[in-house]
């Protein structure tokens, strides 16, 4: 399978782009926003996906539009469907995509834009609420496309309504499932299903296995989740309840705080499965590489195929307390060991997700991250959560196809 690390001719701003290859911010004139050789790919196209970068608005001189949320929304949407055509998809093609608001007060009016995009059978989609690395963008967009021509496929559980925002619940290319970020509400009538973390975790997994069923798989076929809620002390509670629907080598899986666009809300989950007999869980060797205990709440990374799913690692360690740099180093050990178990390598990266409890600790990730993809880097989006360790600085998810 190939892989294709595009330079677009569309200059593109994603949440990684603000810094030299030192680490350092470049002083620029007021309002100016450009930065050279960022530690990302725009897009990334392996096997029958193309994986795009978290994008901010910005135009051809790689500064970000000024504007309201409906501008910002179509400026990155633009900006996305030009790199979709350049690696061989369009937007008719895009799987699933994750929006990050700065503010929750602008989810009817981002929908509002979204929507014009996707008139018929829109992309699987979570959205939740994070800062972004540039104070003035208010939305953040990361897709996964299949390549154009490959099959796709809406899903919706029989008995359910279609949903009333622009998303889809499901969205089957190929062998592989994408479901919307799942939140506790019923599938028949898109009502809120009140109760506590334990039972809302359960609503929002039972509706996954409604969405699951529609497209011929189970929970055991799920190769990875990201789990979002808004309280870290409801953490266990989600746990107990979540690792009951994956009673055997779970997923991987990433888990962070954030806001979600309704109050009601205490958690949303957006999965991948794929339908495959080859799955196999991989656990991360001890620091001296030596086989460690499985999580009974996550797997370091499910292998399916020439695919390697990685689950949202932290590298904290007393003696790197408060150190982003340090820590950022430790977790992408921690990342290479676990790639290496399970037969992949650096090269064979395409995207992740960087979550940072500080943005003021940007440079310093940056800094740590460069050296580890010298050449070829994935496509990767960064923006601010909250983490469910307390100490943890960073945390940083990651998805690999062999061969690329």
């Amino acid at each position: 399978m190939d892989r294709v690390t595009v330079a677009t001719g569309v200059v593109l701003i994603c949440a990684c782009a603000l810094l030299t290859a030192g680490g350092r911010e470049t002083p620029r004139p007021p309002g100016a926003r450009q930065a050279p050789a960022p530690p990302f790919s725009p897009a990334v196209k392996a096997g029958n996906f193309v994986y795009l970068s978290g994008m901010l608005a910005t135009d051809a001189n790689r500064r970000l539009v000024p504007g309201d949320i409906r501008a910002q929304t179509r400026r990155v949407l633009d900006n996305l469907a030009t790199l979709l055509e350049e690696n061989g998809s369009t937007l008719s093609q895009v799987a699933t995509v994750t929006v990050y608001l700065r503010n929750a007060g602008d989810f009817a009016a981002m929908n509002e834009a979204y929507r014009a995009y996707w008139p018929k059978d829109p992309p699987a989609r979570t959205t939740v609420v994070a800062n972004l690395v540039l104070p003035e963008a208010l939305v953040e967009i990361a897709m996964v496309a299949g390549i154009d021509g490959a099959r796709r496929e809406v899903i919706l559980p029989a008995g359910w309504t279609a949903a009333s925002n622009p998303y889809s619940y499901g969205i089957l290319c190929g062998d592989t499932l994408f479901t919307a970020g799942l939140v506790s509400r019923s599938g028949k009538d898109n009502s809120p299903v009140p109760g506590d973390m334990a039972a809302q975790t359960r609503t929002v997994l039972d509706n996954a296995g409604e969405v699951l069923k529609a497209a011929r798989m189970s929970h055991a076929d799920v190769v990875s989740s990201r789990v979002y809620i808004t309280d870290v002390g409801l953490f266990q509670q989600m746990n107990a309840t979540y690792r009951t629907f994956f009673p055997k080598a779970p997923p991987s899986r990433a888990t962070v705080k954030v806001g979600l666009t309704a109050a009601p809300y205490l958690v949303e989950i957006a999965m991948v499965a794929v339908r495959t007999s080859d799955r196999a869980a991989i656990v991360t060797p001890g620091p001296d590489l030596a086989p460690a205990k499985p999580n009974p709440n996550l797997s370091s990374a499910i292998r399916v195929g020439n695919r390697l799913y990685l689950s949202g690692m932290l590298g904290n360690t007393e003696a790197n307390r408060g150190d982003a740099k340090a820590q950022t180093r430790e977790t992408l050990e921690r990342l290479g060991h676990t790639l290496r178990a399970g037969g992949f390598g650096w090269n064979d990266v395409v995207e992740g997700t960087v979550y940072l409890t500080d943005l003021r600790n940007f440079a310093a990730m940056n800094e740590a991250y460069r050296p580890f993809f010298p050449s070829r880097p994935p496509a990767r989006t960064t923006v601010e959560t909250g983490l469910v360790s307390p100490d943890g600085l960073v945390e940083i998810a990651m998805t690999a196809v062999k061969g690329n």
